[in-house]
């Protein structure tokens, strides 16, 4: 069993800037996500999208920004459960929670932080039939490393922006690439929509536009992709790897079953500390709803601050605050 201070669910970038907060005041974190990498959606749909309103940062990807905040709460050692969501959260007597996970992993904590964004992301899957057995043979949802696609036959579909940056990263890794869009224009940024038609022009990729993946072929595992193109024609695409990027679809989960008072999909929140219906539990950025309310990363920061105070009063009762800056005391890392 892990035993911390602070349970975090969702490892997006506020709930990985409330383990700074929660470390400054020095509680222990741990974070669980249901996706197998840190991030979020920042990881999952626009790693190489430009993000324009992060104080301190004229503009920064959201790659870039999950490892500055990974490089931020280092100090704080946070201990991760990745690939995995919680199912349960039992309150013991001893006012502390047991959570436990898909894959019964059991977790020990003193206060339960929900920041899990807009709850849990499952892939859009496109409708391809026998698509499920060539998972993992071939069909994957997302890029986790863009080295193991060195030198293969790849065949993305989608027309938002993950589909365009992860083709443009590819393009210079694999072997082959194709990209495969329904329209003959992106949803994605103008710029990178733009990179890619002049690599398409130039040879250096595939692209097949106002066309669709409509099956998959290969013996134990994935070897080609069909495509209908719109008028008629149809292609067969020698493929190692198809990648469908159509986004991500948010579900609430379990976190719905948990006693919450709820707005709609969203958890009722006090603005005083972002605290629930439930005392020791706190809900933080997109999963929470209030008043006003304005569905901004650095607002899930400012909500973060907030909490790890409120919280404190929980993993410390016989303590007081004593508000300093950091500027006065630093970083103590633990």
């Amino acid at each position: 069993m892990i035993s911390t201070d602070i349970c975090i669910i969702g490892a997006g970038p506020v709930g990985l800037f409330a383990v700074f907060e929660a470390g400054l005041l020095k509680m222990r974190c741990h974070v669980v996500d249901a996706l197998t990498q840190v991030g979020g959606q920042l990881t999952e749909i626009y790693p190489q999208k430009p993000i324009y309103d992060i104080p301190g940062y004229p503009t920064i990807t959201g790659e870039e920004l999950i490892g500055q905040l990974m490089t931020q709460i280092a100090p704080f050692r946070p201990s991760f459960t990745l690939g995995e969501r919680v199912e349960q959260v039992n309150r013991q007597a001893a006012d502390t929670f047991l959570l436990t996970t898909s894959a019964g992993t059991v977790i020990s904590a003193g206060v339960v932080v929900i920041a899990g964004g807009l709850g849990c992301f499952e892939p859009r899957k496109p409708s391809i039939p026998d698509l499920e057995l060539y998972e993992g043979k071939g069909v994957t949802y997302s890029v986790r490393d863009p080295e193991a696609f060195r030198g293969r036959q790849v065949v993305i579909a989608g027309g938002g922006d993950s589909a365009l940056d992860w083709t443009l990263v590819l393009a210079g890794i694999a072997d082959k690439v194709t990209l495969v869009h329904r329209g003959n224009t992106f949803r994605g940024a103008p710029d990178t929509a733009n990179r890619i038609q002049e690599l398409a022009n130039a040879g250096k990729l595939d692209l097949i536009t106002r066309a669709h993946a409509t099956h998959l072929t290969g013996e134990g595992r994935l070897e080609r992709v069909g495509v209908s193109v719109y008028g008629g024609e149809s292609l067969l695409i020698p493929a190692d790897d198809f990648v469908p990027l159509f986004g991500l679809t948010p579900k609430l989960g379990p976190i719905a079953e948990w006693g919450l008072n709820m707005d709609k999909d969203a958890i009722s929140v006090n603005t005083l500390d972002y605290s629930t219906s439930e005392k020791r539990i706190y809900a933080i950025g997109d999963i929470n709803q209030y008043a006003g309310k304005l569905k901004l990363i650095l607002c899930g920061f400012h909500e973060a601050a907030l909490m790890a105070r409120s919280a404190f009063q929980f993993i410390y009762p016989d303590q007081r605050i004593n508000f300093k800056y950091t500027t006065v005391y630093g970083i103590n890392a633990f």
